[in-house]
């Protein structure tokens, strides 16, 4: 077997990453299934089988352990945003492709909802206090105005269309959909997580939004 030649200090530096990612994955779920008052770091701790001194070492406390966790969700999120590579796309099949990839991310990831509701409930303010989390969230704005003012231009889209308040309407028809899927489900007898409802859900929100758009 192959021996680890590294510097005793890469390897160190390799430890430390690996035990933060543990760590950071274990947190995860811990807010997201307790939200940030009922999150214990004696479990997360025991879900990262990692002493729990070692978590104060590297986070300092709870609190910025769950700013830590939203930061990393940001940016897994944001990174695969990139990938969609929306400027290399006609604008219509871009901001389709965007919501397409949103509602599917959602999905995916039922613990990204979770950890906005906590942070939500808190005001905010880990990721107020967190200028990493601004500047991961800039990219997807700054692309999407690139691709309304093409579509502009191109004659497809309307003109005035503010690309923070289109980017936050495409997230919210998304989110508040599922996340209030069980009431909505309750509420109108019929189950909205089927497969066909999901696919009704997806075809609509990309006609509203691509309606919207148009230009007229």
């Amino acid at each position: 077997m192959a021996r680890d030649t590294s510097p005793p200090g890469e390897e160190r530096l390799r430890d430390a990453d690996r035990s933060q990612s543990t760590i950071l994955a274990a947190a995860r779920d811990e807010f997201a299934e307790h939200g940030l008052g009922g999150a214990r770091v004696d479990r997360i701790a025991e879900r990262a089988g990692l002493n729990k001194r070692l978590i104060y070492y590297y986070f300092e406390d709870k609190e910025k352990l769950f700013q830590a966790v939203l930061e990393l969700a940001y940016r897994d999120i944001r990174t695969e945003e990139m990938k969609l590579r929306l400027l290399e796309l006609d604008p219509p099949i871009a901001v389709r492709r965007l919501i397409e990839f949103t509602w599917q991310y959602y999905l995916d990831h039922p613990e990204f909802l979770t950890l906005l509701n906590s942070a939500n409930l808190h005001r905010a303010r880990h990721l107020a206090e967190s200028k990493r989390a601004r500047e991961l969230n800039s990219p997807v704005i700054e692309t999407l105005g690139a691709v309304l003012e093409r579509g502009r231009k191109e004659g497809q889209f309307r003109g005035g269309v503010d690309p923070v308040q289109l980017y936050v309407s495409i997230a919210g028809l998304s989110y508040f959909y599922l996340s209030n899927s069980h009431t909505l489900s309750a509420i109108f007898g019929r189950d909205l997580l089927s497969p066909k409802a999901r696919t009704e859900r997806l075809s609509h929100m990309a006609d509203l939004v691509l309606g919207y758009l148009a230009a007229s």
